[in-house]
């Protein structure tokens, strides 16, 4: 029992206990937000597929069909849990961004420098310009993976074909 009593709790700082406690209010805001609020659909874009990256399994070493689906549904669900996190975050933002830094109740509001840098891309056009180089040259971002579950009635069949190779 004295023990117990003893028992310090490990120091948490205060910008961790700040963005666990912003993430919980997130999370709330998501989700009372999303029983109000259905997502408005958006434009179908045209997609462009991309070549399979190069580390692909092999028929050999293709995993378990459940395992696949297993973390298909589990991607599903984390991909789901971080955007609505991300939008409560963002409603939340616009009423703290707005505040002088201070003290609030038991919540300090400051704002503080980063070291992130990201490349002035007018600055270097014009670089380029003034030195006759040309167009900036540009890559293209890495493909996205995109995963989304199909009614049974949809699955092609060259899909259902693997799905039975892999089991």
């Amino acid at each position: 029992m004295l023990q117990l009593l003893m028992f310090r709790a490990p120091r948490v700082s205060v910008r961790t206990t700040i963005s666990r406690a912003i993430a919980r209010t997130a999370l709330r805001i998501a989700d009372a937000a999303a029983e109000f609020t259905a997502p408005a659909p958006l434009p179908a874009l045209p997609v462009e597929p991309v070549e399979d990256p190069t580390d692909v399994y092999t028929l050999d070493d293709m995993p378990e069909l459940a395992d696949i689906e297993a973390a298909a549904a589990e991607y599903e669900r984390a991909a789901d849990l971080a955007r609505r996190a991300d939008r409560g975050k963002r409603a939340a933002k616009k009423i703290l961004d707005r505040l002088p830094a201070g003290t609030y109740g038991r919540w300090l509001v400051e704002r503080v420098a980063n070291n992130r840098q990201t490349a002035d891309l007018d600055a270097i056009r014009a670089t380029y310009k003034q030195l006759g180089l040309g167009p900036v040259p540009m890559k293209q971002s890495a493909a996205s993976l995109k995963v989304k579950q199909l009614p049974a009635t949809e699955i092609p069949a060259e899909f259902q074909v693997l799905a039975g190779v892999a089991s």
